[in-house]
């Protein structure tokens, strides 16, 4: 007799979870060991810029591609097969001789970890009725900062009992135990023989009517392309997602150079973004959710005036470069935190609500190559400007660049009942 598991969508969004923490402990492995790495395999600074450029260049290539990956051969085999070969790559790291090696691994590790935010909308939009898809989006995104959190006492860890080798190895060994986990537990809902009859009927009762139109056909990239609520999800995300990409890989760094923070403080204050941008992810599906059950928004309208507010608070951001104290700049870095994966979980989680579910992973891998070119050109222009003028001016576009975002939000994207969802493509240019 098979065993019914109430609550069985959350159980699944849970492994995703574990699976998205696997994924940054593998992506933030490198940047904890890279003093031990560097001494030992001889690479310079401007070696390492190459080494991290590689991954933020193959990681947009990556997203669409992945998520076009999951739409053709399923979530359980897609997302299998990118888990496996993040982990094995993660664990070559500890075998590179050089720098061109770890250039090498690196841009292969941006491929297959853009998988996991195409992977994970299109398990909430098969998995969550409508309106809980926004706190799905919320729950497995807080991997991302987990594993950001878990990463420095992980691989010093391992550093310090062993060598720079096995912090590598046992960051990819986690992923690997996450894939047989997940190859063991995971099904779709329909296969699912744990799933009650009441939560498949509470799911399907929540979707939207139009969201299996041909579902037999796989996705259309041109017509994707061509639709106005695809721009209106990817430019937001071309604004936004440059905040993060400061926080993961600036942030310390400016702590170091300008506000003459020691490593010591460092490690005890770089984490605290990390922990207010959980408290984001959760607030953002949420609020789009109560919107809807006390005023009757709806959910799309709902998630944009979320995006809205959290555009506004990012606002705070601005003043970074400004403050005098080192603590209210810390302050600030948390509220962007807090402000930036609010409204990021809410513009990643639209792709379920505006596209069929055949699409959803192909349609978030797209827009994620548009925020990932977003973040890589924003990252160059540090790299080559800050030098000369100084982070405050990067601090400042940050605080405001998504205000434009939530401008496009609103001006591009229709929603379903408005009649701009349907599978014949609704053009840019209409």
């Amino acid at each position: 007799m098979t065993i019914k598991v109430k609550g069985l969508r959350w159980w699944m969004i849970g492994l995703l979870t574990l699976g998205t923490i696997t994924n940054y402990l593998a992506r933030s492995s490198l940047s904890v060991a890279a003093p031990a790495v560097m001494e030992h395999l001889h690479i310079s600074t401007h070696q390492y810029g190459w080494i991290t450029g590689a991954f933020l260049v193959m990681y947009p290539i990556g997203a669409p591609l992945t998520g076009y990956l999951m739409d053709r051969v399923g979530l359980r085999a897609g997302f299998l097969i990118c888990g496996v070969a993040w982990s094995v790559i993660c664990m070559a790291h500890g075998f590179a001789g050089g720098w061109v090696g770890l250039f090498v691994l690196r841009g292969m590790l941006g491929f297959v970890e853009a998988a996991f935010i195409p992977g994970g909308m299109r398990a909430a939009a098969y998995w969550f009725p409508a309106h809980e898809r926004g706190i799905a989006a919320g729950v497995f995104n807080l991997g991302t900062s987990l594993g950001a959190i878990m990463a420095p006492p992980l691989i010093a860890w391992s550093i310090l009992t062993y060598n720079w080798h096995m912090a590598f190895i046992v960051a990819g060994g986690l992923g690997l135990c996450w894939a047989v986990l997940w190859l063991v537990f995971y099904r779709h809902p329909d296969e699912h023989k744990a799933l009650t009859a009441e939560e498949a009927s509470y799911i399907a009762a929540g979707q939207a009517p139009d969201v299996d139109a041909h579902v037999s056909a796989r996705p259309l990239l041109r017509e994707i392309l061509t639709q106005r609520n695809f721009w209106g999800i990817a430019l937001p995300r071309f604004f936004a997602d440059p905040v993060w990409g400061t926080l993961v890989y600036w942030m310390p760094l400016y702590l170091y150079q300008v506000r003459g923070f020691d490593l010591k403080t460092i490690a005890m204050t770089a984490w605290l973004p990390f922990v207010t941008a959980d408290l984001g992810c959760m607030m953002g599906g949420s609020l789009s959710v109560w919107l809807n059950r006390r005023f009757g928004t709806p959910i799309v309208d709902g998630k944009r005036a979320v995006f809205t507010l959290g555009a506004v608070l990012m606002i705070a951001m601005a003043g970074v470069g400004f403050v005098q104290s080192p603590g209210t700049a810390i302050f600030l870095l948390c509220l962007g935190g807090f402000a930036h994966q609010t409204l990021s979980v809410t513009v990643i989680s639209m792709s379920a609500d505006l596209f069929p579910r055949r699409e959803v992973a192909t349609v978030t891998g797209l827009a994620g190559f548009v925020a990932g070119i977003g973040n890589l050109c924003f990252t160059l222009l540090i790299g080559w400007f800050v030098g000369r003028i100084g982070y405050t001016p990067f601090f400042t576009v940050l605080g405001f660049g998504d205000l434009i975002g939530a401008v496009c939000l609103w001006t591009l994207v229709k929603r379903a009942a408005d009649g701009a969802h349907s599978d014949a493509a609704t053009a840019v240019s209409a």
